[in-house]
C-alpha cells in the first residue's frame, strides 16, 4: 500500500471547480459560532460539490484567519452569502422551491438511514447553533428533520462532523455521478 500524494489526486482548479456540476444542496448555518465549525463546513461543502452556503446571524464570513485555519482555502471555491436573519435566507430558498431540511433532534425527526432525499428538489439543509441548535423560529419553517442516530452518552455530535456525515450520505444516496 503507498499514500496518495496530492499531485496525484487530480483535483480540480478553484476554477474548474466554480464551473463544475454543482448537487442541489445549500447548506444553511443558523447562528453557528465557532469560526473552526463553519471553515470546517466550508471545506466539507467543497468536498461534496454543494451548490450553496448560507451564512446567517451571528455565524462569521470570510474573510478570516479563524475560518481559513479550518477551510484551507474552501472560501475561494464555494459559493457562500450572509443573511443578517435566518428565516430571509428560508423565505428566499422556500421561494426557489427548495426543501427546508432542520438537522436537529425533534420529536419527529427522521433517522438519516431512514432519510431518503427528493431528487428532484434541492435540498436545504438546516444546521443550528453549537449549544442551542436550530432556532425555534427557523424550526417552524422546516418541511422536516433528520438527525443522526447515535449510541453514546453525549446528546450530539460537533456540528462540522454533523455536517459532513450528512452531506457524505445524502449526496451518495442521491447518487449523482460528478
Amino acid at each position: 500500500m503507498k499514500k496518495i500524494q496530492n499531485a496525484e489526486l487530480n483535483r480540480l482548479s478553484v476554477d474548474e471547480f466554480k464551473g463544475s456540476e454543482k448537487n442541489p444542496i445549500i447548506v444553511v448555518l443558523d447562528n453557528v459560532r465557532s469560526m473552526n465549525n463553519i471553515g470546517s463546513v466550508f471545506r466539507s461543502c467543497d468536498a461534496f460539490r454543494v451548490e450553496r452556503l448560507f451564512l446567517c446571524g451571528i455565524s462569521a464570513t470570510p474573510p478570516h484567519r479563524e475560518i481559513q485555519k479550518t477551510a484551507l482555502g474552501a472560501t475561494e471555491s464555494v459559493i457562500w452569502k450572509y443573511y443578517n436573519d435566518t428565516c430571509a435566507a428560508v423565505a428566499d430558498l422556500k421561494a426557489e422551491g427548495a426543501l427546508i431540511v432542520a438537522v436537529e433532534q425533534t420529536d419527529t425527526s427522521i433517522n438519516l438511514k431512514d432519510y431518503h432525499p427528493d431528487k428532484t428538489r434541492k435540498t436545504a439543509l438546516i444546521f443550528g447553533n453549537e449549544i442551542n441548535g436550530i432556532s425555534d423560529e427557523v424550526l417552524s419553517l422546516c418541511d422536516y428533520s433528520i438527525e443522526i442516530p447515535q449510541f453514546g452518552t453525549k446528546h450530539s455530535i460537533n456540528i462540522s462532523v454533523s455536517a459532513g456525515i450528512i452531506l457524505w450520505d445524502i449526496v451518495t444516496k442521491m447518487v449523482i455521478t460528478m
